[in-house]
């Protein structure tokens, strides 16, 4: 299987199964001297991590990661740093159930991989889906810890801002909610309702899917390439890449048919200490595929989660019409634990476009 790297000088490549002994990364490229520990980047994996609360899965797995490479203790100071080369990270997996699947592992679930992984390999590791299942995304969060270290003064931070078809108050957005709430929602009113929503979506066996917001802070004007580097077009496309995500948009995104071009363009002035400022941002923080400086901004829409228990036709690989119901422990809304997850491939990408620029630029 080819196609297990991202990125091109900051890059990370992901190993492992769901239901295998462990998972894992290893980070190419992330320049020497940075100080990095696990609690680090254990912080960012808390907030992935499974079985947290009723909203998510039940698989319980701690997540613990281990630096296994790349790294080592500076003389002066005792941090951990970074040497320059690779970063190999690696994270057990101590709660797989594979015999929750054993009676469906002929039985291409609707709204899976099973079909697709057949069709291209012939072979496919049906324990939880095996490299197709979002267990894979907690080596992206553990490589988007590092890459946070890469860009001075970069912060990078997400929010779920819809759940199913129920949308976020942008009037009572604020921060401080997100981390307070087990939706990483930013509108502290909608907590007790998406928490009753989400109740009778769990106890019925059905799910809903969501989209969620990240947007990065402390960008420097510059980053991306105008043609086919663009960072927009390269954000989109490690977004598009998380499990689930079937859309994405930069800033106004698809509103922005529906502005004229008075409304769309972001106009530029002076400020009160000499600095060039934009009015608005519906740009997202991009032109021509290079970062204006402002917040970079971009959605991406999840699915619903497609493991429920409600009977769904399906075909077998001996081409018999059957029914399948997926039993096990999934996620209600799979949205929620995508906050962390898109955060830290927004981050991937500025630091590998930070570390292009500077390497071109100087």
């Amino acid at each position: 299987m080819s196609h297990n790297t991202f990125g091109q000088l900051f890059r990370f490549t992901t190993w492992g199964e769901s239901h295998g002994p462990a998972i894992g990364c290893v980070i190419d490229g992330c320049p020497p001297r940075i100080p990095i520990s696990e609690d680090e980047i254990q912080h960012w994996m808390e907030k992935r991590r499974p079985g947290q609360s009723r909203f998510t899965t039940q698989r319980r797995e701690p997540d613990a990661v281990r630096i296994i490479s790349g790294v080592f203790e500076d003389e002066e100071s005792g941090q951990l740093l970074t040497t320059g080369t690779p970063i190999s990270i690696m994270i057990e997996n101590v709660d797989a159930r594979s015999k929750d699947y054993s009676e469906i592992k002929d039985r291409y679930r609707p709204g899976h991989a099973d079909f697709t992984y057949d069709a291209k390999y012939g072979i496919r590791d049906w324990r939880g889906s095996g490299r197709a299942s979002a267990r894979e995304t907690a080596c992206r969060v553990a490589a988007g810890a590092v890459a946070r270290k890469v860009v001075p003064g970069m912060i990078v931070r997400g929010a779920l801002v819809q759940m199913g078809p129920h949308t976020i108050n942008r009037g009572r957005w604020d921060w401080d909610a997100v981390d307070a709430n087990p939706f990483f929602c930013p509108d502290a009113e909608m907590v007790d309702f998406f928490a009753d929503y989400l109740d009778e979506i769990r106890k019925s066996g059905s799910s809903v899917g969501a989209v969620i917001e990240v947007i990065a802070h402390g960008i420097p004007a510059g980053l991306g390439a105008p043609i086919y580097g663009k960072l927009d077009q390269d954000v989109a496309a490690a977004l598009m890449s998380i499990n689930a995500v079937k859309g994405v948009e930069i800033g106004a995104g698809f509103a922005a048919a529906s502005l004229t071009g008075e409304e769309n363009a972001d106009e530029m002035r002076i400020d009160d200490a000499g600095n060039r400022v934009f009015l608005s941002n519906n740009a997202g923080g991009v032109l021509g595929g290079i970062s204006t400086g402002q917040a970079l901004v971009a959605r991406f829409a999840v699915k619903p989660t497609s493991s429920i228990l409600a009977p769904r036709r399906t075909v077998t690989k001996a081409n018999e019409e059957v029914e399948v119901s997926t039993k096990g422990r999934h996620d209600p809304c799979v949205g929620i634990r995508a906050v962390p997850i898109g955060e830290a491939m927004m981050a991937i990408v500025l630091a590998d476009h930070y570390l292009r620029h500077r390497g071109q630029i100087g």
